[in-house]
Parts: C-alpha cells; structure tokens; sequence
C-alpha cells in the first residue's frame, strides 16, 4: 500500500514531524510518500490562509496521486478535503475529520487543544461542517507567539499538558484531540499524563487512509463528488487543470 501525505503548509520542519509519526503508525509494509505545499504560511491559522493551503494542497494531490492508494491532507482544518474527493479517483482523508470521527468512538464530549487562539474560529466552523458541534466539549488554545512551529512541541509542552488537564476537568471532555501538525506525535508522548484518552490527527489519519484504500471503493459517477464537468481552463498546473478541466484545454 501507497499513501500520499500532503502538508499545506510551507514549513519543511512540520512535513518531517509528520513524516514521524506517520511511519509510527503505518502499518508494515506501508509506504509513504510526503510533500510540503511548494507556497503559502508557516503554519495556517485563518479562513484566508486555509483557502491558499487549499489551493497548494491541490496542485500536490494532483502532480503526485498517480500510484498511490489513498491521500491524507495533513494540516488541522482539512483545507481542500471535499474538492480533492471531488478530483481525485483514491480515496482522501483530513486529519480534523480523522480525528473526530475516532474521537467519536472513544468518549461523548470531545476537547480540541490546539497552538493558536486565531485558530478557534476556523476550527470550530470545521468541526460544525462535520456534524460533530454537539459533541465538542471546548477548544483550548495557547495564547502567545510561536518564533519556530517546528519546536512548539518541545517551547510549550508542559502548558500543552496543562491545557489538556483543564479541558477534562473544566470542559468536562471525555476524549482529546491534540490538534494540528505541529503537534503530531505529541499525544503518544503525553498519553499516560492525560486522565482520558488523546487522539493525535496524523495517527488516525494514517489508520483511516489505509482502511479506506483496503476497502477499494469505486470512485463516484453521480453524485456531488462525481468528476468536474468538462470545460476550457487556464493558468492552473497541467496536472491540476487536467482534473478540474478533464483535458479540455483552450
């Protein structure tokens, strides 16, 4: 089994946080194939960063699917998951939706911790878009500047920790989500610190990226994820522009 991880942000030290605990959770004989959006932010944290991440994201899927079994977008928020379902013939996973749907499963009331304050809003609104507000018990955030993403684990983990400590006892959350890939790789760490169970968005993605492509299903013909209808296209990538335009170039 192939998977293609795509990171939507620029930032090289993320892509390698990922690739980590990504072949942590793999299972044997998996591979992984991983690329960084070639333009966008350091790390996403507004509706207008997301939408340019979106557009990275896409431009990656489509110049590097070919051969792989299943994608995984891996930045919280799942920028451009729907329209890389839409394009591409494998199927795609988010590590937002990833997370809550095994979060799901593990507790009632879900808590978020996540490394921006500015995040929240674009954080809720995808959590709401996956059906999932009733369940969600709160989102914790740190509050103050991040100079490197790539050592946020390493900067801020006690008061990651302590987050965590306060969305169980003051939200009343049954299950966490460590949010982000940024922080991929930090809930195997901190899990025996945590009082309830702690889901980490690339490990689940991983697990529910290599089920999805076991279980083979057709891409749809119908539908709203049924392929783009056939019209004239410019300025995107030849890669790109051949899935959205299905070849009918001007």
């Amino acid at each position: 089994m192939k998977l293609l991880i795509v990171n939507p942000n620029i930032s090289q030290s993320v892509t390698d946080l990922i690739a980590a605990e990504a072949h942590r959770s793999a299972s044997t004989g998996t591979q992984l194939t991983l690329h960084t959006a070639a333009f966008g932010v350091a790390y996403i944290e507004t509706r207008a960063e997301a939408a340019v991440g979106a557009y990275a994201t896409l431009n990656e899927l489509a110049e590097h699917y070919a051969g792989h079994d299943a994608a995984i977008i891996a930045a919280f928020g799942d920028p451009g998951l729907e329209a890389a379902r839409e394009m591409l013939p494998i199927p795609v996973v988010g590590l937002t939706e990833s997370a809550l749907m095994s979060a799901a499963m593990l507790g009632g009331r879900i808590g978020i911790v996540a490394i921006s304050r500015r995040i929240r809003a674009w954080y809720s609104e995808t959590v709401d878009r996956y059906g999932m507000a009733s369940r969600l018990a709160g989102i914790r955030c740190l509050d103050e500047p991040l100079p490197n993403i790539g050592s946020v684990q390493q900067d801020k983990g006690e008061q990651l920790v302590a987050l965590c400590e306060a969305a169980v006892r003051e939200d009343g959350a049954d299950v966490l989500i460590i949010a982000g890939a940024p922080l991929a790789g930090l809930a195997r760490s901190v899990a025996e610190r945590i009082p309830v169970p702690v889901v980490d968005g690339v490990s689940c993605a991983v697990h529910q990226a290599e089920l999805l492509a076991r279980l083979s299903p057709y891409k749809a013909t119908a539908g709203s994820y049924a392929p783009s209808p056939e019209k004239g296209w410019q300025g995107l990538s030849p890669s790109l522009g051949q899935l959205i335009g299905r070849q009918s170039t001007p």
